[in-house]
C-alpha cells in the first residue's frame, strides 16, 4: 500500500495534489506508512466514521446507474471519450431526470418550473439517444 500511496501522489500522474481530499475507511491496509506519504505529500485525509456501512450507498448507487444507463451500452476508446460521456451523463442525472421517487419531479430544473408546463411536449436526446428525456418548450 505505500507503493501505491506514491504513485497516487506523483507529480507527473496529477492524480491527488497538494489541497485535495482522500476519503477512506479504516481498513487495515491503509497502513500507518501509507497514511505517512498521503501526509507528506500534502494531501488532507479523511477517514470515515467507525462502522458506517451505509455511507458508500449513495455513491453506490451513482455507479450502477452510470453503468446500466450509459457505460455498459457503449464502446469508449481512451479518457476522453470517457469524460464526454460522463459529464453527459451527470448533466442528464441532475437536471433532466425525472424521479418516480420524488412525486415523478426534476431535482434540479433549469428553468422554472412554471415555463415548463407552458409549451408542447419535446423529446429531447443525449449521446446519440441513448438518454432520452422530455422536454416542454416555452410559450
Amino acid at each position: 500500500m505505500a507503493q501505491v500511496a506514491r504513485h497516487v501522489t506523483m507529480e507527473e500522474w496529477d492524480f491527488l495534489a497538494p489541497g485535495q481530499y482522500l476519503i477512506h475507511d479504516r481498513d487495515g491496509k491503509y497502513c500507518p506508512a501509507f497514511q505517512q506519504i498521503i501526509d507528506d505529500a500534502g494531501v488532507k485525509r479523511v477517514p470515515l466514521p467507525p462502522r458506517s456501512p451505509n455511507l458508500n450507498a449513495y455513491a453506490e448507487r451513482w455507479v450502477r446507474s452510470v453503468k446500466d444507463e450509459a457505460l455498459s451500452r457503449m464502446i469508449l476508446f481512451g479518457e476522453r471519450s470517457l469524460r464526454h460521456v460522463l459529464h453527459e451523463y451527470v448533466d442528464h442525472y441532475h437536471h433532466e431526470r425525472n424521479r418516480q421517487g420524488k412525486d415523478n419531479v426534476l431535482l434540479f430544473p433549469t428553468i422554472s418550473q412554471d415555463t415548463l408546463r407552458a409549451g408542447p411536449l419535446q423529446c429531447r436526446e443525449r449521446l446519440g439517444g441513448l438518454l432520452k428525456y422530455d422536454e416542454c418548450e416555452a410559450a
